[in-house]
């Protein structure tokens, strides 16, 4: 039997502070979901948290089984890392094209591609958040005629800011909002064709969540008077776009309103970015360093909250990590990666690309935990550390990562390191790229940290201030659903089983995920 239904994605809105609005009373339209129907907390994958999440939700796999771990790929033939978009779904299609007899439709969901045998309508990369793909909709022209009509994205391709300038932060802020309030115009327009299912996401409360979260939650830039709390702002523009968009809708339709991961505290970037990298480099080349090289036995200097420019991709940030070079360094400038045209340019870690060949192990670029590549003969072309050796080499990385601290706290900067392979001669194509991933602590972001072994690194600015954790949040309304009571945890996987199941379509075996509901 089919159902109708509407899946409204919050982009990275995390349940805490979700609920923590909901109960003072900034959300009243997510208030009066969560209390029409049925509410729980989702769990994500623990590690490449930022990069896998939303394939998971449309494949309702799991990354060891489609084998995408993110959009960047690491060539072991020459050492260089390059964007691959999104998983390609040749194995595992988007959930949504599992039925010939449905009517689709999809508004601006990232991550995603084009099924041309899916019914209804696409449309992709009008105002998503890291689309990894093109701009383009079915049918062809559906694309331009919504921005003919209502406009593009104000913040498309350019939703980032510098978190110490209020100017950049005005801009993405007025973009943001603009674009909440066109994206729920066109969802208006969308929800008026023929449709079984409707999916669209809110770029917006992940944009906000990145470069907003100083402004409205605990972090060390937050004493930064900005005068309201703009990441409030979007959540409340979103709420009130959600409740316009559902009021056109009937009352036999389901409704699902969800986030696949969440945003805290950003305790990832320049760990990962940039501390890992040069505690390699150190760990490789000892008594060398390369960057950012401070000064044992002293306090650090109080965090500046001055840096200024205009984009964050290779400005305030890149430039005060590169001034602090070593004379004479052997790694690539920004501005040399950039005319190279690499994709990872503004990320610390690509610059030691040129002295990878040299390592036993470096650090990859990354958006979320710490990656360690072991330089493996017989896998990759350089190779430097023997296959019998491999386990020996990551114990001996682990060991050192454990002594290295956070200078203003003095605690331990590793929670935990994981390996991902076994056996370092059988390699797997759906493996990771990273042999050991590692997990920042959690308790406050950092910005220099020290090794008893390898010394000083930073002060350093922060870049982003919000930055992903696994947690998300689902929602669900409708004829069947008893109202207030409460979902038993999930993950992430389970969401997509979910709305199969509320469609009447068959879940595939193959799905890692369960429904968190049954509907006779």
């Amino acid at each position: 039997m089919k159902r109708k239904v509407i899946a409204i994605g919050l982009d990275a809105a995390d349940p805490e502070i979700v609920d923590k609005w909901i109960a003072q009373g900034y959300l009243s339209n997510l208030a009066q979901l969560k209390s029409q129907g049925v509410s729980g907390k989702l769990t994500n994958i623990e590690y490449y948290r930022a990069e896998a999440p939303w394939t998971i939700f449309i494949t309702g796999c799991l990354p060891e089984k489609t084998g995408y771990w993110g959009p960047q790929n690491f060539h072991p033939d020459n050492y260089q890392v390059s964007e691959t978009g999104a998983y390609d779904f040749q194995e595992y299609p988007p959930f949504y094209a599992l039925s010939s007899d449905h009517q689709i439709t999809v508004f601006d969901m990232p991550q995603t591609r084009l099924f041309p045998e899916v019914q209804g309508l696409q449309v992709l990369g009008w105002g998503s958040h890291s689309q990894q793909g093109p701009s383009c909709s079915k049918p062809d022209n559906l694309l331009q005629n919504l921005i003919d009509k209502y406009g593009k994205h104000p913040a498309y391709g350019r939703d980032w800011a510098n978190c110490y300038d209020f100017e950049t932060i005005n801009t993405l802020k007025t973009g943001l909002l603009t674009g909440i309030s066109q994206r729920k115009l066109i969802c208006q327009e969308l929800l008026g064709k023929d449709w079984d299912l409707f999916l669209t996401i809110f770029s917006e409360t992940h944009s906000g969540g990145h470069y907003f979260w100083h402004l409205s939650q605990p972090h060390p830039l937050s004493e930064m008077d900005y005068g309201s709390d703009p990441l409030l702002e979007i959540f409340q523009s979103a709420d009130r776009a959600i409740g316009d968009i559902l009021d056109q809708i009937s009352e036999e339709t389901y409704v699902v309103v969800f986030s696949a991961h969440g945003m805290t505290s950003n305790f990832l970037d320049v760990p990962s970015m940039f501390f890992l990298a040069e505690f390699m480099y150190r760990w490789n080349f000892p008594k060398q360093s390369a960057l950012a090289k401070g000064n044992e036995g002293e306090w650090p200097s109080p965090p500046r909250f001055n840096y200024y420019g205009s984009d964050w991709n290779w400005d305030y940030w890149q430039q005060a990590i590169w001034n602090q070079r070593a004379p004479g360094t052997d790694l690539e400038s920004p501005e040399q990666q950039i005319e190279k045209g690499e994709p990872t340019c503004w990320q610390p870690a690509n610059w030691y690309r040129p002295v990878w060949h040299k390592m036993k192990a470096f650090a990859l670029p990354s958006y979320s935990d710490g990656y360690i590549r072991i330089n493996l003969k017989g896998r990759d072309t350089l190779g430097r550390v023997i296959p019998s050796d491999y386990h020996e080499v990551c114990n001996e990385i682990c060991a050192s990562l454990t002594r290295l601290i956070d200078v203003r706290t003095g605690k331990l900067m590793v929670k935990e390191v994981i390996r991902t392979r076994q056996d370092p001669t059988t390699e797997n194509l759906k493996n990771p790229p990273a042999d050991l991933i590692v997990k920042w602590q959690e308790d406050n972001p950092t910005d220099v940290v020290e090794s008893p072994d390898f010394g000083r690194i930073g002060p350093v600015p922060y870049l982003r201030t919000g930055s992903h954790r696994s947690k998300g949040f689902v929602t669900i309304k409708g004829p069947q659903i008893e109202a207030g009571m409460s979902l038993y945890p999930g993950k992430a996987q389970d969401l997509p089983a979910t709305l199969l199941e509320i469609m009447g379509i068959p879940i595939p075996d193959y799905f890692d995920g369960q429904s968190l509901i049954k509907i006779r």
